[in-house]
């Protein structure tokens, strides 16, 4: 779960412990680009700098268009030996996932041990849950929707500038005392189906809700 997307010179070194989940020395991606659109032009970027750093085929498997061939998505899916889900709107992209009725084929892969890797807001996508205002003006509207849940986190990316408040927003709104991660520009946060986490590149800042107020915890140092 990386934090940006920032254009960069030569291969990205983040993506050599999501290349080895795969157990294949060059795997192959299926690119989940509903977040974005299925935007033909950031999936040509993130394709060329994944062979960069050395992938196999990148496909996409189209979801976001109406009448998307879903058959063909369903067998990309199947045949990669990673799911990249790719930066953009966090809402629409689990919106499209739910009308295409695509959720549990992903969720199957996922439970049978294929590894999922996002950007941005396709990271926060494969957490549990986000936050969204009815009114942007009234932070009295805010409210939660979940996600997709395979990594059993909150987090929010690349948000250090304005101090995480969309992580704050959603550790108030969730009930119980669950650990918020907001993970910077250049960092990664690795997590495990049994909850687990390692933090990569960067120090993660770490969240919690103590006495009904956010409070920061020491960061999660990378390994």
């Amino acid at each position: 779960m990386a934090g940006d997307g920032h254009r960069r010179e030569g291969a990205d070194p983040l993506l050599d412990p999501v290349f080895s989940l795969s157990g294949v020395k060059a795997p192959s991606i299926a690119y989940v680009g509903v977040a974005s659109d299925d935007d033909r032009g950031f999936f040509k970027w993130m394709a060329s700098s994944f062979k960069l750093a050395g992938s196999g085929p990148v496909r996409l498997a189209p979801m976001a268009a109406t009448g998307a061939d879903l058959e063909k998505a369903t067998a990309i899916l199947d045949d990669a030996d990673l799911v990249f889900v790719t930066g953009g709107d966090v809402e629409a992209g689990m919106r499209i996932l739910h009308e295409r009725r695509m959720l549990p084929h992903l969720t199957r892969l996922f439970r049978a041990g294929k590894p999922f890797f996002g950007l941005s807001a396709g990271s926060i996508m494969l957490a549990r849950a986000w936050v969204r205002w009815a009114n942007p003006n009234d932070d009295q509207s805010a409210g939660v929707f979940d996600c997709m849940g395979f990594a059993p986190v909150l987090c929010d990316m690349h948000a250090e500038s304005d101090d995480w408040v969309e992580l704050r927003t959603l550790l108030k709104l969730v009930p119980g005392s669950a650990t918020g991660y907001g993970v910077p520009g250049g960092a990664a946060l690795c997590v495990m189906p049994d909850g687990r986490v390692a933090a990569l590149g960067r120090p993660i800042d770490r969240y919690k809700v103590r006495a009904g107020r956010v409070t920061p915890l020491i960061p999660l140092a990378p390994l």
